[in-house]
């Protein structure tokens, strides 16, 4: 396991690979949830790198974890902007040329973004509990979220990941989300523009959307998707039901070179 930082327009981000990233087979990597950051993987990257025999790569997005503080308000454009900004840089320093990309919640949105985006260098895209609209039931996931942390002690456990930027990470999600200017927000395009194999990952008791995103992106995907709903799980599969989610990725990283 290997720290590092990468420099990247607007900041550095802070990255940990497991294995060599410029080793055959290509390897996967992570992009994490609005709240969360390389550290609150835990455990799963490891357990990945050894199921699929790939090394995996994570890292905080800028103003999330150890990488630099975000200049300001998070960009409305901001779940398209990884593809722009963070993939190449991290595809540059690491000499990485081509990535499977494993997306969490809104990382599953710029999973999809990113492989649209950058068809030469994204073999596949595996989403988790990604968000392909704004769904109601989202938003009152996220309203729900936010009363909880203005509860005494919650932003403290926030800040055990974010350090000084936990408030602004609280609010660049929930400020973000519940704006109107984002109502109209969906992931319809990218998806069609992809070319590339992808897996749509997502459990059934998921608390910020139904299964009517999965159902959407597998659908809607250019070249074609698939879709695993996992029973009695919520918005971490990863977490809660770990051995079913290295499963499936394993069985549909098999094949790809």
């Amino acid at each position: 396991m290997t720290d590092l930082f990468i420099d990247a327009p607007g900041g550095r981000r802070f990255a940990r690979l497991w294995g060599d990233p410029t080793a055959a087979p290509v390897p996967i990597v992570l992009l994490h949830d609005s709240l969360g950051s390389v550290e609150l993987w835990r455990d799963f990257p490891g357990s990945l790198a050894e199921a699929t025999g790939r090394a995996v790569v994570a890292y905080d997005r800028l103003g999330f974890g150890k990488s630099d503080s975000y200049p300001g308000a998070l960009d409305a454009d901001f779940i398209s902007e990884e593809a722009r900004s963070s993939l190449p840089a991290l595809q540059a320093q690491l000499g990485v040329g081509r990535m499977i990309l494993f997306g969490h919640s809104v990382g599953g949105g710029m999973s999809v973004c990113a492989g649209a985006a950058l068809p030469a260098s994204v073999v596949a895209v595996i989403t988790e509990s990604a968000q392909a609209f704004v769904e109601d039931l989202t938003l009152a996931g996220i309203r729900e979220a936010e009363a909880g942390f203005a509860q005494p002690g919650q932003m403290d456990r926030l800040g055990r990941y974010h350090g000084g930027k936990a408030r602004w990470v609280l609010e660049a999600w929930t400020g973000t989300w519940l704006s109107p200017r984002f109502a109209d927000w969906a992931l319809d395009d990218a998806l069609r523009g992809l070319r590339c194999p992808v897996l749509a990952l997502h459990g059934d008791r998921d608390e910020y959307g139904s299964r009517l995103h999965p159902e959407r992106i597998a659908g809607l995907a250019g070249a074609g998707g698939e879709m695993v709903i996992f029973e009695d799980c919520g918005h971490v599969p990863h977490r809660e039901k770990p051995e079913a989610v290295l499963q499936a990725v394993t069985g549909f990283v098999a094949g790809l070179s």
